[in-house]
């Protein structure tokens, strides 16, 4: 068979017809798949780069569903924080009204006899016992004499204010014997200075109250449970006060006895019904404390509980790896130095009878109170971070995302465009190839 043989000007606009063509299906296949390369062989760099960049983007996708559970276990813990302040808030309020009622059980010193006032002075001078007792001066310069009251004088207790101008009361608590705490008050006498002064000096120590009663006896009253010491005693300057309030020296004058100093008295062990029963109120909320850490996890891992917390930031491993590593604390109402409330003096436990107890249970719950704003305000930095880098990684997914796809993605008004041109473009190839096989067809005319 032979073969046919085409002119010039047909064979050239059937290639040009076949071009266009075969860039119709290039562009047809781009409005198709959206992308401009589609392969290595479209253009190998930007496939490669694009295909890196995709890459890296799913990688860190993957690395957003940890970051958001890790948020998530530092929220919870951030919530058991929360729910434990108010407990410990709970446990305040709860010692604040042990602390309104009045104890039953704190020892007072007593004096006895008529030291400090008789019925015949309240007959000469036609005051009460109290008041004839707060009046009277402690002493005078060279008295070493007792003076009774009288209509003219208020009395005094017959210590000589020029020899031994310097007064003390010593105040011991503890075990008799060996008392535990020692608080040294001391009076400058003067010849105006009164049983009154001594009485407020001892009520502005803060460790111990005192009154005198209607029967004109001097009270002393501790301020807890321990067994409470009482010694007067005056000298020519404060250390000798003090070494003579050690025994009791002027105890006597006041209507004490010297045995008040060093065998002191003990307490009552009257309790009070408010106080007892705001003890099983108190450790019911310091329980809730320790079940409240146990709920404050996510996902298994809770930060309450002593639990490490590793939240991944990127997609390499080993040292190039960026983490945040969060160790959790085992928070308990134990570590957070909240003993059990007990109606006794217990070594490691509140005393609700005793006022010193209840005012180191209010340190105690202050102190935890810091501690839980210092921990919630490391879980709020930690948290701030952890959202930080949440927020960092969707934008840098973003990014490269959109990077890659400008490199391989195709602009559908550019590339439907070129379609519009190239069927323009084949329409006229067409028309032209048309033509030139009109113009072969001609010569034949010639032999017709």
């Amino acid at each position: 068979m032979a073969n046919t043989i085409l002119s010039s000007g047909v064979r050239n606009n059937l290639l040009t017809l076949q071009k266009t063509t075969s860039e119709q299906a290039v562009l047809q296949n781009r409005l198709a798949t959206g992308r401009k390369v589609n392969s290595a062989i479209d253009n190998p760099v930007n496939y490669f780069t694009a295909q890196s960049l995709n890459d890296r983007g799913s990688q860190l996708t993957g690395l957003l569903d940890g970051i958001s559970n890790g948020i998530q276990t530092i929220q919870a813990a951030s919530k058991g924080i929360d729910g434990i302040t108010k407990l410990v808030q709970s446990l305040q309020s709860t010692v604040k009204q042990a602390q309104a009622d009045a104890a039953q059980n704190r020892p007072t010193v007593v004096g006895t006899g008529t030291a400090l006032s008789s019925t015949a002075e309240t007959q000469a001078t036609n005051k009460s016992l109290k008041d004839i007792a707060l009046d009277k001066r402690i002493g005078s310069a060279g008295d070493t004499t007792v003076a009774a009251a009288t209509a003219g004088s208020a009395g005094d207790l017959g210590i000589d204010v020029t020899a031994t101008p310097a007064l003390n009361i010593q105040i011991t608590t503890g075990p008799a014997g060996a008392p535990t705490s020692t608080t040294n008050i001391g009076v400058t006498l003067t010849a105006n200075t009164t049983v009154r002064d001594v009485v407020n000096a001892i009520n502005a120590s803060g460790v111990a109250t005192a009154f005198v009663d209607e029967k004109g006896l001097l009270n002393v009253k501790g301020m807890g449970s321990e067994t409470l010491g009482v010694g007067i005693g005056a000298g020519a300057n404060a250390a000798a006060a003090v070494t003579a309030s050690s025994t009791g020296a002027q105890s006597a004058a006041f209507g004490l006895n010297a045995t008040d100093r060093t065998t002191g008295i003990a307490s009552s062990g009257v309790t009070s019904a408010v106080r007892s029963n705001l003890i099983q109120q108190f450790n019911d909320l310091r329980t809730q404390i320790d079940q409240l850490a146990k709920d404050s996890s996510y996902n298994g891992i809770n930060l309450l509980a002593g639990d490490r917390l590793s939240i991944a930031f990127n997609e390499k491993g080993g040292t190039n790896q960026t983490k945040l590593d969060i160790q959790g604390t085992n928070l308990t109402s134990d570590n957070l130095g909240i003993p059990q409330a007990v109606n006794t003096q217990l070594a490691g436990f509140f005393n609700f009878q005793n006022d010193l107890d209840l005012e180191k249970a209010t340190g105690s719950l202050s102190t935890a109170l810091t501690s839980l704003r210092s921990l919630a305000s490391t879980f709020g930095s930690n948290l701030s971070v952890a959202q930080t880098r949440q927020d960092f990684t969707k934008e840098m997914v973003n990014t490269l995302t959109t990077g890659a796809d400008n490199l391989v993605l195709a602009d559908s008004n550019e590339e439907g465009a070129k379609l519009l041109a190239l069927n323009t473009r084949q329409q006229l190839s067409q028309t032209a190839l048309s033509l030139a096989s009109q113009a072969d067809q001609s010569v034949l005319r010639l032999f017709s």
